[in-house]
């Protein structure tokens, strides 16, 4: 398994990662298989979608509308990062990627994308490629 580090800038802020997977993915040699991308954090997620700059900004409005911090949760008692851990929920914590001619078979405008919901801090993102 190989990991990619990752430090945050932002409270809640999406982080492109799928140049680093493929570098991960292409240095494996697997002809066919799958990749699983897994963050390990309860405050984070893994996403796939466009980079494009209105919807990623579309996509933390929506988290912020949906999900919004100080909304009397109860988790906030501990630690004030209830929306947080809610947000993560909601995003998932990985993603299965299948692998065809040794790529990753995104469409043509999908991403991978790390999703910090508690930040700045420092994260790890774990990936996995399995051939088959």
């Amino acid at each position: 398994m190989e990991r990619i580090e990752i430090k945050t800038r932002e409270s809640t802020e999406l982080i492109d990662i799928t140049g680093k997977v493929k570098e991960i993915v292409n240095s494996k040699d697997v002809d066919s298989g799958i990749c699983v991308i897994f963050t390990k954090h309860t405050t984070t997620g893994i996403i796939i979608n466009e980079n494009e700059s209105g919807l990623k900004r579309d996509i933390l409005a929506l988290l912020n509308e949906l999900i919004p911090k100080g909304k009397g949760y109860l988790h906030d008692r501990i630690d004030d990062n209830a929306h947080s851990h809610l947000r993560s929920v909601v995003l998932g914590s990985s993603v299965a990627i299948p692998i065809e001619k040794g790529n990753l078979t995104l469409g043509r405008w999908q991403s991978i994308f790390f999703v910090e919901c508690d930040g700045p801090r420092r994260r790890e993102v774990c990936v996995k490629v399995v051939e088959g």
